[in-house]
C-alpha cells in the first residue's frame, strides 16, 4: 500500500472523529459511521487481498477477499436497518477492557522498516493502520461490545467470525513461523484475536427479553 501512503492521515482522522461522534452524538452519526467501516472493510478486501507481483503476475487471497465483502455487506445492511442503538447506557466497568486494546492496534507502534516496537505518538495518524483489517477491525468491534446488548448482533458475529479467523492466522505466523523477526508484530495482532473471540461470545450470548 506504499503507493498510496499519502492517504494514511485520511483514514486516521475520519474513524478519531467518527469515534469521538458516536461519544458526543450517539445515534446522529450512527450511519455515517456504518458506512464507513463498510467502505473500510470494501478497501481492505482490494488493497490487502489482491497484488500484481513480478513472478506470479495478479495474486489474489480469495478467502479473504470473499471474508471482508461479506462484512462489508453486513455493515451496509446495518447502516439500512440502524439495528446499533448508540445511546449511552451504563456498563460495567470491566467492559471497557477493550478500549486500551483497540488503541493499541489504532496506534500500531511499530518501526516501518523494521517492525520493532517504535511508540513514536505520531504514528496515531500517520502510518497505514487506518486500512488494516487487523488494526481497525478491534476499533469496531470495541465500539460494539460497549454498546452490547443493543446493537446488530448479526454484524457482530460476522465480523468476530472473520477477525477470530486472520487473528488465529496472524498469530501462528507471527509467534510460530517467524517469531525472530515478527514477535512484536504479533503482540499487536493480540487485540485483534482477544476482542474477536470477544464479540463472538457476546453474540452468542442469550439477552435477556428488553420491554
Amino acid at each position: 500500500m506504499s503507493s498510496i501512503d499519502f492517504l494514511y492521515p485520511v483514514f486516521k482522522v475520519i474513524p478519531l472523529l467518527l469515534v469521538l461522534s458516536i461519544v458526543l452524538l450517539d445515534n446522529r452519526v450512527a450511519r455515517w459511521f456504518n458506512v464507513y467501516t463498510g467502505t473500510s472493510y470494501v478497501l481492505f478486501a482490494f488493497l490487502q487481498s489482491i497484488a500484481i507481483t513480478e513472478e506470479y503476475g495478479l495474486s489474489i487471497i480469495t478467502n479473504n477477499l470473499i471474508m471482508f465483502l461479506i462484512v462489508a455487506a453486513f455493515w451496509f445492511w446495518e447502516a439500512s436497518t440502524q439495528r446499533n442503538d448508540f445511546t449511552p447506557q451504563k456498563q460495567p466497568i470491566w467492559k471497557y477492557w477493550v478500549i486500551p486494546f483497540a488503541f493499541l492496534a489504532f496506534w500500531y507502534p511499530a518501526n516501518p522498516i523494521t517492525l520493532m516496537p517504535d511508540f513514536n505518538p505520531v504514528y496515531l495518524l500517520t502510518n497505514g493502520a487506518g486500512l488494516a483489517f487487523c488494526m481497525m477491525t478491534p476499533v469496531y468491534l470495541a465500539i460494539l461490545t460497549l454498546y452490547y446488548p443493543r446493537i446488530n448482533i448479526p454484524t457482530l458475529r460476522v465480523t468476530s467470525i472473520a477477525g477470530t479467523i486472520i487473528g488465529f492466522y496472524n498469530i501462528l505466523v507471527n509467534f510460530f513461523m517467524v517469531p525472530s523477526i515478527l514477535w512484536w508484530n504479533g503482540l499487536l495482532h493480540i487485540p485483534l484475536i482477544t476482542i474477536s473471540v470477544y464479540g463472538l461470545m457476546l453474540s452468542f450470548k442469550k439477552r435477556k427479553r428488553e420491554s
